[in-house]
């Protein structure tokens, strides 16, 4: 059987949604099609289940591209404000978090609701655990066949299957295998906004700090991010970890800077002046974690009073905490990555639809494209810009 549509979305995730919404709303006949039971289960999860739906801050200066310009375009066509309009119009409770996080109040499960009802209005049709077969060029438009649900001829095809992270939620690299297919090029991809591991020996070393947590500024050449950091009994987490994960490469150099807004040195010699016959750690123990101070103190092994201590040597003290150098061993790969770095070529894409050059009706968006946010809502807020323009024209 033989179904015919005007817009083929592949993938029931952010992207697609929005996609298949604004097509629909510009009186396209529109089939959504995802393997999965449910529809947007990155969404369902995120946001530790409130969703951080968006940043307020979203501009391209805070994604990862080949191209840094590419997503200006989608970004500023589709803004914050735009989807906030949305989430208010469907009346869902949200507030703001630190640096611009936007998240439900209730459950990330009323922004599914909303984007559910929002294509039901479009007159859009959602087809869930059905999987593709293949998809071929047509004519006009393209054959798409479905495991056991016959074919869809489509004059335009989103895809919108997102990237390799997660792969127990469903995951793939099907995007990818389809771009290379229409002779679209892929970057290389790996897993970004992810715990990082340490090396066994390191990894030993620091086994007495796993649960801690601290604030962090986290630096990777000339970019640094300061949120909260976590050890762990694997390696390193937390925000600022996460953040900084997708500018680290293999055989690289991070550096932490706990208490960044202490000057740890001055607190040192100040306690030494005032209260000298106390330990190092103690003093340190007022400021960060009492394990991490006992750390410092073990490593250097300077666990005697302030005032039998150089300078010099507390100078070695506040350096280990606010210029640590650490070499991670890898990372927790696909398994935990919040995203994919790279992905589809945007040098085969048309950045103002999202469409690619080489094919016409076929487009791209959201994770699978070579455009990757920080942390905080902004990879959401790639999804609503690139699926609507790609709705826009499709």
């Amino acid at each position: 059987m033989t179904v015919n549509c005007d817009v083929l979305v592949l993938g029931a995730g952010a992207a697609g949604l929005m996609a298949a919404i604004r097509a629909g709303h510009r009186g396209r006949r529109v089939i959504v099609v995802d393997h999965a039971r449910a529809p947007a289960e990155k969404i369902r999860i995120s946001g530790g289940g409130r969703c951080n739906f968006t940043n307020i801050h979203a501009g391209p200066k805070a994604y990862l591209s080949a191209n840094p310009h590419f997503a200006k375009s989608a970004l500023s066509r589709y803004t914050p404000r735009d989807f906030l309009d949305l989430v208010e119009k469907h009346r869902i409770p949200w507030h703001e978090k630190t640096l611009g996080q936007l998240f439900c109040d209730n459950s990330a499960k009323d922004i599914i609701a909303m984007l559910l009802n929002e294509l039901e209005a479009a007159g859009g049709r959602l087809m869930l655990q059905t999987a593709v077969r293949r998809v071929d060029k047509a004519e006009t438009g393209f054959r798409i066949a479905l495991e056991g649900e016959g074919e869809i001829h489509a004059q335009s095809l989103i895809v919108a299957t997102g990237g390799k992270s997660i792969p127990k939620m469903g995951a793939t690299g099907f995007a990818y295998q389809l771009a290379q297919q229409f002779g679209l090029g892929v970057t290389e991809t790996r897993p970004a906004l992810v715990p990082l591991t340490l090396e066994p020996v390191l990894l030993e070393r620091l086994s007495a700090l796993s649960g801690v947590a601290s604030d962090a500024e986290v630096s990777h050449g000339k970019t640094r991010f300061r949120e909260a950091m976590l050890f762990t009994h694997r390696g390193l987490s937390g925000p600022s970890i996460l953040q900084i994960s997708s500018y680290w490469r293999e055989g690289d150099e991070i550096t932490l800077k706990l208490m960044p807004d202490l000057d740890l040195l001055d607190v040192l010699k100040d306690a030494k002046t005032k209260r000298g016959k106390q330990a190092v750690q103690t003093v340190l123990a007022e400021h960060v974690p009492k394990r991490l101070a006992q750390h410092v103190a073990e490593e250097l092994k300077i666990e005697r009073p302030l005032a039998d201590l150089s300078d010099k040597v507390l100078q070695q003290a506040a350096l280990a905490l606010q210029n640590w150098k650490i070499r991670p061993g890898g990372s927790e790969g696909y398994r935990t990555a919040e995203v994919t770095l790279g992905g589809v070529d945007t040098a085969a894409l048309d950045q103002k639809t999202m469409q690619a050059k080489s094919v016409p009706g076929l487009f791209f968006v959201g994770e699978c494209v070579d455009v990757t946010g920080w942390l905080g809502g902004y990879n959401f807020q790639w999804a609503w810009a690139s699926g609507h323009v790609a709705g826009e024209a499709a």
